[in-house]
């Protein structure tokens, strides 16, 4: 009984938030910013993951007592009540300390940025804008004698990307919250790469989680999305958009460039999927027809677009059926908390950027 009461909380609190949207906001974020940030500062006293960690002897101590029990002739029943029981206290928990800011008003209406839909010719200058930023800084990030970016210390860039809203949150109070570093995945980050994500926030312990092995363009600006989900920020395309702000406001060129990197990517990939014959076009007048150094511009724009591909190679090595399952399991979990898009909305960060180089 007391499973289904939990659950059936669970339940109406998701039906009321989406029925009243922004009624219980931004109260119920500084709540849930004040829950998560306590947790953040509790488990802060290790650089990695501690869930990842914990997870092991908890996966352990579920199969052992399933074990123990059938050798010892236990009522399964019970059993399972006992496990169904622990689920429904954590997806209660989940749901109210963070879940819930799924319902908040969108992001623009805290940062007055109108957004709405765009032209194809408003589309390619906001690619072209941003591959312009990208481009001026291409050649300021470290890079080895072959122009590969050279991966950068994970540690140091966590430490940066766990302070990174701090400036912003002088100017968008939003933004106000936990400042630790992000957290090392030492065990699932792997799988977690080869299911198609490159970054987890883990509500029940406060943690902003990102694999080692992410692309180092876009490694602090995965960093910043992390964080951003930890300040209460749930929908993905407003987390995209708050790691951008993050990360072209800092003072690392290492973040600023990842930022323009990843916004010219999003912007980039909608203008190949909406307009395929704009795109070849554009490409080749941002290159220029030859390869010469002394042109910052065309030859940092080339940088860009080979960083792109240094990208896309790096994570081909992870394509395979997890990828699809992960990604199913992940665009159910968007949907059950109203992002209609799924996994789609992480490109609909587009509207975001194209609203923002509008408004410069």
């Amino acid at each position: 009984m007391l499973t289904v009461a939990l659950l059936a909380i669970v339940g109406v609190l998701m039906l009321v938030f989406s029925q009243v949207k922004g009624a219980f906001f931004p109260a119920y974020r500084v709540f849930s910013k004040t829950v998560e940030g306590a947790l953040c500062f509790v488990t802060s006293f290790v650089p990695f993951s501690l869930w990842d960690i914990l997870a092991i002897p908890l996966v352990l101590g579920l199969i052992g007592t399933f074990i123990w029990c059938l050798a010892r002739k236990r009522s399964l029943l019970k059993w399972l009540s006992t496990v169904s029981l622990i689920v429904a206290a954590l997806l209660l928990f989940l749901v109210g300390a963070w879940g819930l800011n799924h319902y908040s008003p969108p992001l623009s209406q805290d940062l007055a940025l109108e957004v709405r839909e765009y032209s194809a010719d408003e589309l390619e200058q906001a690619t072209a804008y941003y591959l312009e930023q990208a481009a001026a800084l291409a050649q300021s990030v470290p890079r080895d004698d072959e122009k590969h970016l050279v991966r950068q210390d994970f540690y140091e860039l966590a430490g940066i990307a766990g302070a990174s809203y701090t400036p912003l949150a002088k100017q968008y109070p939003m933004f106000e919250g936990a400042d630790q570093p992000v957290k090392a995945l030492l065990v699932a980050g792997e799988p977690l790469i080869y299911s198609g994500h490159v970054g987890i926030f883990w509500p029940f312990t406060g943690e902003a989680n990102v694999p080692l092995n992410v692309a180092p363009a876009e490694a602090p600006f995965t960093m910043s999305h992390e964080a951003a989900h930890r300040l209460g920020i749930a929908s993905e395309q407003e987390a995209n958009f708050a790691a951008f702000l993050a990360s072209t406001a800092n003072k690392d060129p290492r973040f600023v460039y990842s930022g323009y990197y990843t916004a010219f990517n999003y912007c980039l990939n909608a203008l190949v999927e909406n307009y395929p014959e704009r795109t070849q076009n554009f490409i080749q007048q941002a290159i220029g027809e030859t390869i010469d150094p002394s042109n910052a511009k065309t030859y940092g724009a080339r940088l860009v677009l080979f960083d792109r591909a240094c990208t896309n190679e790096h994570y081909q090595t992870y394509e395979g059926p997890a990828e699809d399952a992960g990604q199913a399991v992940n665009d159910t979990y968007l949907k059950v908390f109203g992002e209609e898009s799924g996994v789609k909305s992480y490109g609909e960060v587009v509207d975001y950027l194209i609203a923002w180089q509008l408004a410069l």
